[in-house]
């Protein structure tokens, strides 16, 4: 398994190439901008997009999709259904976005799924807060958080849909965990699930407030 990150988009959206080095094939995790830079780096891990996946439904993490599935040949998109169908975060451009998509339609994933790419095998863990359809997906020993948890913060609530209450339980499911993990998150640098359990505040506030 190779992780690559790159830091797409005005504001830093971590963008991430989940790839199975032995079938040759990719995931791109949040593809917020600049579609070029993203096959560009996919084409140099020699691995084909497979999938695209999506941790929530805001422009940052979503604004490539198009772009991306106008040069690529037919990929699946997947997204929760939440945030691809709720009212508030229509706000966000999204579903214009997936319309330009050649062949139509994404797929929807939530809470238990399993998504493979080649061998490698991410668990979908439904993380509402920052939004009603955010999702962490789980590979390995690694966290895909999103915009749920960062290095010593949380994402924003106060945008439509999100919750801070939801927030909270999202942030306690996973302290509670078993065994470290890594932690890569929508913006800003990586961390691990350990740190965050002993030195995030929100993280902390959370496992107090869900005791």
């Amino acid at each position: 398994m190779k992780i690559q990150a790159l830091q797409v988009g005005s504001i830093g959206t971590n963008c991430y190439i989940l790839c199975d080095e032995a079938a040759k094939v990719c995931a791109v995790i949040d593809p917020g901008a600049e579609p070029e830079l993203i096959l560009s780096a996919a084409e140099k891990l020699d691995c084909t997009v497979d999938k695209i996946l999506l941790t929530h439904g805001h422009y940052d993490h979503t604004g490539a999709v198009a772009a991306l599935m106008e040069t690529l040949p037919p990929t699946a998109v997947y997204i929760h259904q939440a945030d691809f169908d709720s009212p508030q975060t229509q706000l966000f451009p999204l579903k214009s976005e997936l319309a330009r998509i050649p062949f139509g339609g994404v797929n929807f994933y939530g809470e238990g799924d399993r998504i493979t790419v080649g061998t490698l095998e991410l668990q979908v863990l439904h993380t509402p807060g920052h939004s009603e359809g955010s999702v962490t997906l789980l590979c390995g020993d690694t966290l895909f958080c999103g915009d749920t948890l960062f290095a010593g913060s949380c994402g924003r609530t106060d945008f439509p849909g999100g919750s801070m209450k939801q927030m909270m339980a999202s942030l306690a499911r996973l302290a509670a965990l078993p065994g470290d993990y890594r932690v890569l998150p929508g913006h800003m640098e990586p961390s691990t699930l350990d740190r965050e359990r002993r030195f995030n505040p929100y993280m902390q506030m959370a496992l107090r407030e869900q005791g």
